[in-house]
């Protein structure tokens, strides 16, 4: 049991990490600006934060913005419970429309309807942690997934479900196409975060690259949504083991130009890109959103000074005592719980810990060859100055790509700036593969 006087990492179960005291802002709000905290939803700063990433999925076409505001508006402030009842009931409504619709033959408007079902399940779960009675995220999940799968039934071949065979199972990817004539073509590969839902990568790199022109993969790595949840499998800190069979999966495809791969990662998937790339280098370029150095930082943060050094001596025994001590916080415990789960069944919080401490980039970032974008936003609240760091390491190709609160870019993963995002790294992947041949398309000969 986690104590509560332990200072363990603690905060918003909604995203990545921990949130950490004293490391919400990197510069001090700008006076009168609606963007130095946002606009306020919830007065809780958990839910605030959720409410700015429901946001920024309608900004590129999942559900539309009185939607989400209906949604938002029914919510109890600071209520798991009401979080994931009125997530639940406007994912339902979505999908009973797109029912109506693929029953009167019309299958854009049922796809459209089913992708913002998927997130809006999705979504339903961010705060599934601080509820007493953790039996809804199964079914939810599963709610989520059966209407991801039905939207790609719906675009009728146009995107379809790939798998990349993983040691002695596979992973769950899906390749969207502008078209299915299974014409080759750039392909964007999107690494997610710890977190993060594949409909929620519609906003996050899908849509942008569609857009474009290219085709984009996505998909679950260990410890990443159906892994996790239906299969147990945990994250692990080697990403190349999980990258490059995706790679190796699409260079067997006719439809993907294997001269003109790009990637990116969002969140937590700024650290397994990196670490991946250094090892795996048959991408053009890539990005990331944001750099990532040290994912063991955010855990730590809240430990007082004696903890961490028996961290650092390799003090088992005395730090499981400490974490073990004191009363235990009901939702703090439950919270820790379920962020600790994706690493993996530990018994010891000084195993888990150590285990988490692997998940940084000194001893790789030299490694990496791959020309790379590293987004930096301002009141970064998980991964504060580290993309900085990560750029500063790199002996690569690279670019930092500052986004303001002036802009309204501000905060993890910019919610309200992914089309600003979006051009941004798509610029990037332009200018190198402007330098990357095509691929070679026969023609058949006169008369056959």
């Amino acid at each position: 049991m986690v104590g509560a006087s332990t200072d363990a990492p603690t905060g918003t179960p909604s995203k990545e990490g921990f949130t950490t005291l004293g490391t919400t802002a990197q510069t001090a709000p700008v006076p009168g600006s609606p963007f130095s905290e946002g606009v306020r939803f919830f007065t809780d700063d958990d839910f605030n934060g959720a409410a700015r990433f429901a946001m920024s999925k309608a900004t590129q076409g999942v559900m539309d913005f009185g939607m989400v505001l209906a949604t938002l508006g029914r919510i109890t402030d600071a209520s798991p419970q009401s979080w994931l009842q009125e997530w639940v009931h406007t994912g339902q409504q979505l999908e009973r429309q797109a029912t109506t619709s693929s029953a009167a033959g019309h299958a854009l408007s049922a796809g459209w309807f089913l992708l913002g079902a998927a997130e809006c399940y999705s979504r339903a779960l961010a705060f599934i942690a601080g509820m007493d009675d953790d039996s809804a995220l199964l079914p939810t999940f599963q709610a989520h997934r059966r209407c991801w799968d039905a939207f790609l039934h719906h675009t009728r071949g146009q995107h379809l479900a790939v798998r990349v065979p993983y040691e002695d199972a596979t992973l769950p990817g899906y390749l969207f196409r502008p078209d299915a004539t299974g014409t080759a073509r750039t392909t964007l590969v999107i690494t997610n975060g710890s977190d993060g839902s594949l409909s929620g990568l519609w906003a996050e790199g899908i849509a942008t690259g569609l857009a474009r022109g290219w085709n984009v993969f996505v998909y679950d790595g260990p410890g990443q949504q159906s892994m996790l949840f239906e299969h147990g499998v945990p994250f692990r800190h080697d990403w190349e083991h999980v990258l490059t069979p995706v790679v190796d999966t699409l260079l067997e495809r006719e439809d993907v130009d294997e001269r003109r791969l790009v990637a990116s990662g969002i969140s937590q998937g700024g650290y397994w890109l990196p670490r991946a790339l250094a090892f795996e280098h048959r991408f053009v370029a890539a990005a990331v959103d944001g750099g990532v150095w040290d994912v063991s930082r955010t855990w730590n943060a809240n430990l007082p000074e004696p903890m961490l050094q028996l961290l650092a001596v390799g003090d088992r025994d005395t730090f499981d005592q400490y974490m073990a001590s004191g009363p235990a916080d009901p939702v703090q415990e439950r919270t820790f719980r379920f962020r600790a789960r994706p690493y993996g069944p530990f018994t010891s919080a000084f195993d888990l810990f150590t285990a988490v401490s692997r998940y940084r980039l000194d001893e790789v970032a030299t490694s990496i060859t791959t020309p790379m974008l590293v987004c930096d936003p301002d009141d970064e609240e998980f991964f504060p100055g580290q993309p900085q760091q990560l750029y500063d390491a790199l002996t690569c190709e690279k670019e930092l790509a500052r986004f303001r609160r002036e802009d309204g870019a501000n905060h993890h993963c910019e919610p309200w700036a992914r089309t600003l995002v979006g051009a941004r790294m798509c610029d990037f992947f332009d200018r190198h593969l402007e330098q990357a041949p095509q691929r070679t398309v026969l023609q058949p000969a006169p008369g056959s």
